[in-house]
């Protein structure tokens, strides 16, 4: 009888360890196929690019880049640069992390700033970061890596979703502005915190660029009445 319920659990050991293989395998192919499809789709779009934009289109940046903005934005995949240039290719030098923070890319602003002197340098923020709302809550369980860039958001915590995002770029603003002050007091840089609206949190219009800070000042008034948002 024992020899009997061993060779059974033997049997249905083996069945359950070949159907979980075979599950194991699909899943694996599902991944695969998925993978495929991504990197296909990259390489078509490229290639649609590639037959739109002949030689001249890329004759002024071949052999250096000279950008009218430094951008410091989230890395988050909703946040690109269609929403902010039209024609970003050598216009704009991008500094992406979670967060969009100075801190964690200091030298790659640094170089927007001090070697490609780039006369603006505009934090974007955005509705809805996830780097904020973690921030704002317990990332404890997060690993050491994500840790160290979530540390250096100083928001309050279980804040409002939309309030942390402008403390923080306003906080990256007061950063960048007591870094790069000599070049904003001799005039060769404007450091301007902005959000980008996707889901019109702040009723401005869906998709839109809302400038909430130039150089340090924040009161929405002030912000508007500055010069430099004039359509004149």
């Amino acid at each position: 009888m024992l020899r009997t319920f061993t060779a059974i659990g033997l049997v249905l050991s083996f069945t359950m360890g070949q159907a979980f293989a075979h599950e194991h395998e699909a899943a694996h192919a599902d991944e695969q196929a998925q993978l495929k499809g991504i990197v296909k789709n990259l390489l078509k779009d490229n290639d649609s690019f590639v037959k739109s934009h002949k030689g001249s289109y890329f004759k002024s940046f071949t052999d250096g880049q000279h950008p009218r903005a430094t951008v410091v934005t989230c890395s988050d995949s909703r946040v690109h640069t269609h929403a902010l240039d039209k024609t970003p290719d050598a216009d704009l030098f991008m500094v992406r992390d979670i967060g969009n923070q100075i801190s964690t890319a200091e030298g790659s602003v640094e170089y927007g700033v001090h070697h490609l002197h780039t006369p603006l340098l505009i934090v974007v923020g955005h509705a809805a970061c996830g780097a904020i709302k973690a921030a704002s809550g317990d990332y404890a369980k997060e690993s050491d890596a994500i840790k160290r860039e979530l540390d250096s958001i100083k928001i309050a915590k279980g804040g409002d979703w939309m309030e942390g995002v402008k403390t923080n770029v306003n906080n990256q603003v007061d950063y960048a502005t007591k870094k790069f002050a000599e070049e904003i007091k001799e005039g060769k840089l404007t450091v301007v915190g902005a959000v980008y609206d996707f889901r019109n949190d702040l009723k401005q219009g869906q998709g839109r660029l809302v400038i909430t800070n130039i150089n340090g000042e924040s009161d929405a008034a002030k912000v508007k009445a500055n010069p430099l948002l004039s359509m004149k």
